[in-house]
């Protein structure tokens, strides 16, 4: 057995490691990457894997089939191809979001028409436990808006709830609806409006604790808090990189980072880091006591961050090292 002064002073080594901040640019930090499969031409939807780190869900817009592509986030290479069956031709497929159900929610919800069509579909399945090209059979929802047809491209799922929200795509009346706490695959889905939007939205997401909703647009983003069930628009507003046609976002798995997808062949996906409010709470919490938290909006530590964050370790090794030397001195005496 170890003597005791040595087990004490390894811990409190281990101590001053756990409180030691972390370095800016971390190698852990998600990278850009560019979808390499020929096939994927119009990227309209994206959402991070529940359980496979690093992969990236996501489907053409139309005039594509029945296909959702799981897709390697280091390399931008299609690791498995999902082929839905049990449901009807897709016609507009917008938006894919992950529930805490572990099922895909895929949202055949566009409507170029300008809000024509009667009713527009949900498709749900399991998320493969294995990635490789299978066919999986989906459950399909019919789905309707309190007040008439809207075009949409944003489809989110509440990560602790499991409610699944719509967000209209209008530059005029914009809405965020909600469906029913469960959706029935019989009879008809209606979503009830329960916010005005004041963005022509074309996708959205819900951080992993629930907390905060982004929607983004083709030219700007915004950020909510999400508190019983209801949005309330953030002061700050995530960056957003230029693209061509600015279509998806998905949080991170710890929800520190937002990425975002844009349409046409070889699209590339662009990390965008959070910091200050838009950090959701739980991620905000975990980088506080790791020494990463920023209050900066783009999550960029300061000259102020960095040495607050040496004299937290300072302290945390001073108060490590006295229990030592105490415990020691006892230990000599006994």
């Amino acid at each position: 057995m170890r003597p005791l002064p040595f087990v004490l002073g390894a811990a409190a080594l281990l101590t001053v490691s756990a409180a030691a901040p972390a370095a800016a640019g971390d190698s852990s930090s998600p990278s850009p990457f560019t979808i390499q499969d020929s096939r994927i031409t119009e990227s309209s939807g994206l959402a991070a894997s529940r359980l496979h780190p690093g992969v990236y869900w996501t489907h053409n817009d139309s005039s594509d089939g029945p296909y959702v592509y799981a897709v390697d986030g280091r390399t931008g290479k299609t690791v498995a191809r999902v082929t839905l069956r049990g449901i009807g031709d897709p016609r507009d497929v917008e938006a894919i979001s992950i529930g805490p159900d572990g099922n895909v929610y895929v949202g055949d919800i566009g409507d170029n028409l300008g809000g024509q069509w009667s009713h527009v579909w949900i498709y749900r399945f399991p998320e493969p436990k294995q990635l490789k090209d299978t066919t999986v059979t989906a459950t399909q929802f019919t789905v309707k808006y309190q007040g008439g047809p809207r075009d949409a491209e944003a489809l989110m799922v509440h990560p602790k709830t499991g409610r699944v929200y719509i967000a209209s795509k209008s530059d005029e009346d914009a809405g965020l609806y909600a469906g029913p706490t469960t959706l029935s695959p019989s009879g008809v889905n209606v979503f009830q409006r329960v916010s005005d939007l004041d963005l022509e939205v074309t996708d959205g997401a819900f951080s992993p604790d629930g907390t905060r909703l982004v929607l983004r647009g083709y030219f700007s983003a915004a950020e909510y808090r999400w508190r019983n069930g209801k949005p309330t628009r953030l002061k700050e507003e995530p960056g957003l990189p230029l693209q061509r046609q600015g279509e998806s976002v998905t949080f991170t798995p710890d929800g520190g980072t937002l990425m975002y997808g844009t349409e046409g062949a070889g699209s590339k996906v662009t990390p965008v880091d959070l910091g200050g409010e838009l950090l959701p709470d739980a991620t905000a919490k975990e980088q506080k006591k790791n020494g990463e938290y920023s209050d900066r909006v783009d999550g960029k530590l300061t000259d102020e961050d960095k040495n607050g964050n040496l004299v937290k370790a300072g302290l945390t090794f001073v108060g490590a090292l006295v229990v030592f030397l105490g415990l020691r001195k006892l230990f000599r005496r006994s």
